[in-house]
């Protein structure tokens, strides 16, 4: 549950309001009675790695893909026409 605070609060408490949201609390903050901004504490910090077997596990689940089906399905959407792309072009 989100907790009201006003802007002015929250320059005047920042310390206070910071500490609070660091312990799981969360905010709403209104400027004039209009809600403007959610201040929520932050879950874990953004991974940019995935291992191999992280990655194995999760996609443990996933059906088989038909490769032929699949490039068939790819090249039915799209206007596809694969070439070279060593070929020497002169359009």
């Amino acid at each position: 549950m989100s907790r009201t605070i006003t802007q002015r609060e929250l320059r005047n408490d920042s310390a206070r309001i910071l500490k609070a949201a660091e312990q799981g609390e969360e905010f709403t903050v209104t400027r004039n009675g209009t809600p403007i901004a959610r201040l929520v504490p932050l879950g874990e910090p953004d991974r940019r790695f995935v291992s191999t077997d992280e990655l194995l596990k999760s996609a443990a689940g996933l059906p088989r893909v038909d490769q032929k089906r699949f490039r068939a399905d790819l090249q039915g959407a799209f206007d596809y026409e694969p070439r070279d792309p060593y070929e020497r072009r002169n359009d």
